[in-house]
């Protein structure tokens, strides 16, 4: 997956289907539901990885502030921060 290879993908969803192992062979079979959406992901070199960042950052401080206060307090402690 570090190195871009979507074209590898048809290739190894054929073997884990015959690999006959359950949960291998419906994740193959998910991922052919979409196929050229799986394989634009691997093969573009854009990553959501910031993004789920922030987003693990945010749900963190609502964790620690035990989901008592309100959006406004919230909102500025993000921004605060």
């Amino acid at each position: 997956m570090t190195h871009l290879h979507g074209e590898r993908l048809p290739a190894w969803i054929a073997a884990a289907e015959q690999a006959a192992l359950p949960g291998i062979s419906r994740f193959a079979a998910g991922l052919n539901a979409d196929l050229a959406a799986v394989t634009a992901g691997l093969n573009l070199p854009f990553s959501s990885g910031p993004v789920e960042g922030n987003v693990n950052r945010i749900k963190m401080t609502e964790r620690q502030m035990y989901g008592r206060p309100g959006f406004d307090l919230l909102r500025k402690r993000i921004l605060l921060s």
